[in-house]
């Protein structure tokens, strides 16, 4: 089968088109023919060892001191099952499924394997593979800090980097649960945010957010580029700040842990299960939740999309093409 592979850490250069061995399905395992997939920010950081300093250790032992381990990268896909385990009850031949495969990567590939128990779904039935394809991390990792932070309906929430993959869930599923919206983003993007529900949108070009008074119960800091100063601000006495790309406080944020009764949610994996992926199907398929597709690149672009991608500046979603 065909993949795009990196023996090196470096641009996007290092991404090569190859031949190799096709996976044959372990007993509980789904094979799956990749339809679509995407270049999301953690393929960029993998592909370049260009993680956060708190990162650096676990990353090395992760991904490869010297080079790559997992040589296949991509991190969430949609496609069809194309043959099944023999203990596989979940899934059958011809299922059109969409999952993340953030443990393993292996979605750069025409073919993937998958246990049935993992992040894997049936794919919403009003989607295409290549809108299914952009759901299983940016959506799942929204829906994972929206509820870690229990968010409540009537609840007043500013979402920061509203325009990017995890920011326009964040919007959404935000809404879904009954919050007031208010999302921070570029003035290219204030009406894409705006079409996503957001009650009010913030240009943070012409308007620092933490400068007009207002409180809010849910700050979800979705691209760490805020000031954690304002954030505090403008957070209520018991609020809740949430940061999707921080794993570890630093001194300010422990001295806010420690003095006041503010709670901070950071980065941290959601579960390795299917249950996220099926409440987000149903979220597609009854209209309240939609991708936002920035690009759409083929299998053979992949070093171009990466390279778009790591300008920092997409929409929502950069999407590949992988088979048809």
């Amino acid at each position: 089968m065909k993949a795009i592979v990196y023996t090196k850490y470096g641009p996007p250069d290092v991404l090569q088109l190859k031949e190799v061995e096709k996976p044959t399905p372990k007993n509980n395992e789904i094979l799956i023919k990749i339809k679509a997939t995407t270049v999301t920010v953690a393929d960029i950081r993998s592909r370049s060892f260009t993680v956060p300093p708190a990162f650096w250790l676990p990353a090395r032992i992760a991904l490869g001191f010297r080079q790559p381990k997992k040589e296949i990268l991509g991190m969430e896909l949609a496609g069809e099952v194309e043959s099944v385990g023999k203990d596989v009850k979940l899934f059958k031949k011809g299922d059109q499924v969409y999952a993340a495969s953030l443990v393993g990567f292996g979605a750069y590939a025409e073919y993937k394997c998958l246990p049935e128990e993992g992040p894997v779904s049936l794919k919403p039935s009003n989607l295409t593979f290549e809108e299914a394809a952009a759901i299983p991390i940016g959506a799942r990792t929204a829906l994972h800090f929206l509820r870690k932070a229990n968010i409540q309906s009537g609840q007043k929430v500013l979402v920061y980097g509203a325009s990017g993959s995890v920011g326009t869930y964040a919007v959404q599923i935000a809404k879904f649960f009954g919050a007031n919206v208010t999302g921070v983003c570029s003035t290219t993007n204030l009406e894409l945010v705006k079409s996503l529900g957001a009650d009010r949108v913030i240009d943070y070009t012409a308007e620092d957010f933490s400068s007009t008074g207002e409180t809010y119960d849910v700050i979800f800091e979705a691209v760490d580029k805020s000031s954690f100063t304002a954030c505090m601000k403008s957070l209520k006495k018991d609020g809740t700040y949430i940061n999707t790309t921080t794993p570890l406080p630093d001194p300010p944020m422990l001295w806010t842990k420690l003095t006041t009764n503010k709670k901070l949610v950071l980065s941290q994996n959601s579960p390795e299960s299917s249950e996220a992926l099926n409440f987000l199907k149903e979220l597609v398929e009854v209209g309240k939740l939609k991708v936002v597709i920035d690009r759409c690149y083929t299998f053979e672009e992949i070093v171009e999309a990466h390279r778009y991608v790591e300008k920092g500046h997409k929409k929502g979603n950069v999407v590949i093409t992988v088979g048809t």
